[in-house]
């Protein structure tokens, strides 16, 4: 996969390219990051990249003529067409599945803003998708893209480690991991729960689904307000719920939703 940046900061994605699973994927060849400064494409000798707001306002805005330049340059050392992701409050809330769904793009070309964004010229000329880490303020975009390649370099086929990784966590399923126990079996009075030293596989993918089930409904029962569970999940969460907090086991919905 071939990524690029567009930042008036690149030093600060050597957090990713020195240490982790984006480091990691960039040695195996697995992934490519190149890092455009839109300075290099500024027309003045300050290389100035932000000017004031025409209406007035507070801040100043990142004008279009040097990130459109440098989208231009990355265009031409790209191996193939770009998508042209703007991160930005304004964009669709990025999630597990939007990750996937940019997982399976061999071209990404990220924009990081500062100041009080970019003009609205530029995002109607050159960019193909806003996102969004979610609603809140940051001082720029580069620690959200840095968030977003790191979910999309774990998604890539050898990068990680054991493969089922990646099927087994939170949001893979649009639903909260269950808990993990290592050594000791334990520890200051406690204890790791007995069915996962059992040996009984059967029982542990259970008692697995089960706890993903229950802390996605206590947790964030938003993740299932549009998912209908099947006939065993509905059970399985029951008895959980029975089994920990009697008061909990009237569902309504989700747990009633037809199938």
């Amino acid at each position: 996969m071939w990524t690029g940046v567009i930042t008036i900061f690149p030093d600060m994605f050597r957090a990713l390219t020195g240490e982790g699973v984006v480091a990691r994927a960039i040695a195996d060849g697995r992934l490519a990051l190149n890092v455009i400064n839109p300075r290099d494409y500024a027309s003045d000798r300050r290389r100035s990249v932000d000017d004031h707001s025409y209406g007035g306002g507070p801040g100043m805005v990142m004008t279009v003529a040097p990130l459109s330049e440098a989208v231009s340059a990355a265009r031409a050392s790209a191996p193939g067409p770009l998508t042209t992701v703007y991160m930005s409050p304004q964009g669709r809330r990025f999630d597990q599945a939007m990750a996937e769904e940019l997982a399976g793009i061999d071209n990404l070309l990220f924009v990081a803003a500062r100041y009080e964004g970019v003009d609205e010229r530029f995002v109607e000329r050159e960019v193909d998708l806003e996102l969004s880490l979610g609603d809140f303020v940051m001082t720029g975009g580069e620690l959200a893209v840095m968030a977003v390649l790191d979910a999309l370099a774990r998604l890539l086929p050898g990068t990680l480690g054991n493969p089922a990784s990646t099927v087994s966590e939170s949001f893979a399923d649009n639903l909260l991991d269950y808990p993990h126990y290592s050594r000791p079996p334990e520890y200051r009075g406690m204890r790791v729960p007995p069915v996962l030293l059992s040996g009984d596989h059967a029982a542990i993918a259970r008692w697995r689904r089960a706890q993903a089930l229950a802390r996605t409904w206590r947790r964030r029962p938003d993740l299932l307000v549009n998912r209908v569970l099947c006939a065993e999940d509905r059970e399985l969460l029951r008895e959980h719920l029975a089994e920990t907090d009697p008061a909990e086991t009237c569902l309504g919905e989700p747990g009633e939703r037809a199938e």
